[in-house]
């Protein structure tokens, strides 16, 4: 493991997980916010999908004004409900990672970010492929709302989008942090 001095964008995401901790968050949540931000700390590169360990993802927690719903995507290649994101590719602004992965895998494109802050952390693993190795994905997670009138567009990497009330999530998914993340919009 190769530690070096927090430099630029690296030391702002720290910062913005050090603000993430600081929230009433679960155990669970609260030890993958750590385990992040040791990540962050220790890979210079933990925005670069090469990093065979594992890399930073960015994700977007998009719900309706209202916060009665959220868009999921039945992801192709996991065959699961899911948020919308994806690699960092490099960019280390998950901000940004978060709001081009939405719109490339929704197709919308007024979609508005609710808070620069950090609204979830989930660390998971990412089992092996044709090609690639089995991984962690460091998932930072943002709160963003759009418009369920706004037309979508499913993108290669789905097989579906739904707006989906947050109270029926659990019919589509048993997967923890979506249930979390529901639990936080209602709060939001």
């Amino acid at each position: 493991m190769v530690r070096d001095e927090l430099t630029g964008g690296r030391e702002d995401l720290v910062g913005l997980l050090r603000a993430h901790a600081g929230q009433r968050l679960d155990a669970h949540e609260a030890a993958m916010t750590q385990a992040t931000i040791e990540f962050v700390r220790a890979y210079p590169n933990c925005a670069d999908r090469e990093l065979a360990i594992g890399h930073l993802t960015g994700s977007a927690w998009i719900v309706d004004r209202a916060r009665r719903k959220t868009l999921l995507t039945h992801h192709r290649k996991l065959e699961k409900w899911l948020q919308l994101g994806g690699h960092a590719d490099g960019d280390i602004d998950l901000v940004n990672v978060a709001l081009r992965e939405a719109e490339e895998e929704s197709g919308l494109t007024r979609l508005a970010l609710v808070s620069p802050a950090i609204f979830d952390v989930d660390r998971h693993w990412i089992p092996e492929r044709k090609g690639e190795p089995a991984h962690w994905h460091y998932d930072v997670r943002f709160l963003i709302e759009a418009d369920p009138e706004e037309p979508l567009v499913t993108s290669y990497e789905s097989k579906a989008l739904a707006w989906v009330e947050l109270d029926r999530i659990q019919e589509l998914s048993s997967e923890e942090s979506l249930l979390r993340m529901a639990r936080k919009s209602r709060n939001s």
